[in-house]
């Protein structure tokens, strides 16, 4: 439950949105972290990435989200022959009218689930990571804005998966989070085998929120304060991705406006009005790490590169 009265979300709203939280764990089971960081995300207005092997509950996760949010959801399963003009629409030419009319794509929703985004072709990825960007879709010479709140969960298998397109880094970038779920514990996974099957799970769940509240959540995320000495905090692991002898290019100011908003989003969660360094470190892993990439000579991955920069950088005081 968020009990603090200090942050600005009022109190009704918090106490929906820890609902909310509750009821997508009774789904995805003992995954309350990864839980909480897909509420993060959404409510610091990024896009999230889940990269994991398949059948461990990434899907699961996106379809709670969208019935407890009250969002309209719509899945896209990326292939080799997927077209741009598939995602985003089509202009059909109307003869009744005399002119082309707008179909709109998939790209159309609140929550979009891009299924294994890396077996689709690069252009036709680079139309959804446009889209993400701008909220918006250009057809035709004509631009339509997309549905608030855009919210896009994006599964993506390991690179060495036959049939896949490794995401440029530059476009890694516009992922505010990247995680994995792995697989679950021992009692978690015997309570999924014992308990009903997943899609009369997901049939029965309630929305605890609708989209006008994620919004107003939203607003209250970007009114939590960020103290001058822990946005000096934040710097200094900027300045350290780029120092750090085994990273080729680090962290860009772009990564540490979404690390500031997701630490905002994480302390509004945990019932502050104020980020704390706990906060930054509670996400810093998963809003850094594939934003890093490794020099040659690297040893270790891009996780524990990120880990070794919280490691190493000291709390400003």
């Amino acid at each position: 439950m968020i009990e603090s009265t200090k942050t600005p979300a009022p109190a009704d709203l918090r106490d929906s949105l820890a609902r909310a939280i509750a009821q997508v764990n009774t789904v995805v089971l003992g995954k309350r972290r990864e839980v909480r960081l897909a509420f993060v995300c959404l409510l610091a207005g990024g896009h999230l990435l889940i990269e994991d092997l398949p059948g461990v509950g990434k899907t699961t996760l996106a379809h709670a989200l969208a019935a407890t949010l009250g969002l309209g959801f719509q899945r896209v399963q990326f292939t080799s022959d997927l077209l741009p003009s598939d995602i985003t629409g089509v202009g059909i030419y109307d003869r009744e009218a005399g002119r082309f009319k707008f179909h709109p794509g998939p790209l159309f929703t609140q929550l979009l689930l891009a299924d294994e985004i890396n077996r689709g072709m690069p252009k036709t990825q680079g139309a959804l990571l446009e889209a993400m960007a701008e909220e918006q879709v250009t057809v035709d010479g004509v631009t339509h804005r997309l549905p608030p709140p855009f919210f896009v969960v994006a599964t993506q298998n390991p690179l060495d998966f036959a049939g896949t397109y490794p995401l440029p880094d530059s476009q890694l970038d516009r992922f505010m989070l990247r995680m994995s779920l792995g697989y679950p514990d021992r009692n978690a996974e015997l309570a999924m085998l014992a308990s009903a099957d997943r899609r009369s799970v997901l049939d029965a769940l309630t929305p605890c929120l609708a989209p006008e509240h994620i919004l107003e959540l939203r607003q209250a995320c970007a009114k939590i304060l960020a103290s001058p000495a822990l946005i000096a905090y934040v710097q200094s692991l900027l300045d350290a991705s780029r120092r750090h002898a085994d990273i080729r290019i680090g962290l860009s100011p772009r990564a540490g406006l979404a690390l500031l908003a997701s630490a905002r989003a994480h302390a509004l969660l945990a019932g502050r009005g104020h980020v704390l360094p706990e906060d930054v470190q509670a996400v810093f892993p998963f809003v850094a790490a594939h934003r890093l990439t490794p020099g040659a000579s690297a040893r270790v991955d891009r996780d524990r590169l990120a880990l070794q920069l919280l490691e190493a950088t000291p709390i400003a005081g």
